[in-house]
């Protein structure tokens, strides 16, 4: 009988590692602009006022047009290289509305 016990908790153990490592790798699809525009950024017309708020001091943000969030993002330098582009960015976010990104690349839109 400790052996079932044994076996069975190894596997919950196993499966619930395994869905922790699956949460980082949630793809979010919006637009790079910056944290004072949010939703009003979310196009290409809005690039180069993303870009002169990012170099004001102001945070780059993935807005997602359909969930109508928007999400920090905690590299800063990835995010500008897509400033003003629909994305996919792959990484962790959490219940704050932060992003822990692995990724981003351009949407295939």
């Amino acid at each position: 009988m400790r052996n079932k016990v044994a076996v069975l908790l190894g596997l919950c153990l196993v499966l619930a590692f395994s869905v922790s490592l699956m949460a980082d790798h949630h793809k979010h699809t919006g637009w790079i602009t910056d944290a004072k525009c949010g939703a009003n950024g979310a196009k290409a017309e809005h690039a180069s006022c993303a870009v002169k708020c990012a170099e004001g001091g102001q945070k780059l943000v993935l807005y997602s047009p359909s969930d109508k969030k928007t999400f920090a993002l905690d590299n800063q330098a990835l995010a500008k290289e897509h400033i003003g582009h629909e994305v996919v960015v792959e990484g962790a976010a959490d219940d704050k509305g932060s992003i822990t990104v692995k990724k981003i690349e351009a949407s295939k839109k």
